[in-house]
């Protein structure tokens, strides 16, 4: 499904409207809400209004559990860090124990070593099911999401949940999610804005089935919803 809005604002209290829903209707049913963060620049504004007086007291913190879709293997205080835009932008801001949050990194130990322990970690709160109430992702004017990159393995990813390697089209490793459990969740919602995204987009909803190319076309949920969230510029609608 796809909702087409007029501006990143709008976008922006849409999905943070969704976060708040989940998360309540999560933590009354299970006593607690599982969610993914997404990086890049598109998630801020949504973590930002998260955070603000108006939103922050609609959610019992101390029952939400954080997780993140993907990471650059960089440390928690480098600015590529997904994870310190995320506190810098919500996590900092909201009484969400430390405990609960679990970044995809870890200092002293390998990236391909970490994605185990944090495979390992995700079980132990999950269970084996292993179902996110939500998860947020963007997408990157190539199709991608998470660090499901165009022409990488990971794509072809079955079993494991989590996978580390090396891009070297940026010098640099990763660690992402992979589709098999984004795909398990019971909400997945997709951030894309702009008209850089508009012809990845279209590919990825109307076009043939090629996720080699693009990888967002990976995401279909055995039984949740999938939601994407464009302004006019991304949906191609603006002229």
């Amino acid at each position: 499904m796809i909702q087409i809005f007029n501006n990143i604002e709008d976008i922006n209290t849409k999905a943070a409207d969704i976060f708040v829903q989940s998360a309540n209707k999560a933590i009354q049913e299970n006593g607690k809400f599982t969610v993914v963060l997404t990086g890049g620049s598109s998630p801020a504004g949504i973590y930002k209004l998260l955070a603000s007086s108006n939103y922050k007291t609609k959610i019992d913190w101390k029952n939400v559990y954080v997780f993140w879709g993907d990471e650059r293997w960089v440390p928690l205080d480098d600015d590529r860090s997904n994870t310190k835009m995320s506190f810098d932008t919500i996590l900092n801001h909201v009484p969400i124990p430390k405990n609960n949050i679990f970044p995809m990194y870890a200092d002293s130990t390998s990236p391909e070593d970490f994605a185990i322990t944090y495979e390992q970690t995700v079980k132990s709160i999950l269970g084996e099911d292993g179902k996110f109430d939500l998860i947020l992702l963007g997408m990157g004017d190539d199709g991608h999401t998470a660090s499901l990159f165009p022409g990488e393995a990971v794509l072809k990813e079955q079993t494991k949940w989590v996978v580390s390697y090396r891009l070297e089209s940026q010098n640099m490793h990763r660690i992402t999610l992979t589709s098999p459990v984004i795909n398990k969740a019971e909400k997945i919602v997709v951030v894309a804005f702009g008209e850089k995204k508009a012809h990845a987009l279209k590919e990825v909803l109307h076009g043939d089935y090629n996720p080699n190319t693009y990888p967002m076309q990976l995401i279909k949920p055995i039984s949740g919803e999938l939601l994407f969230l464009v302004d006019k510029g991304a949906a191609g609608t603006e002229h």
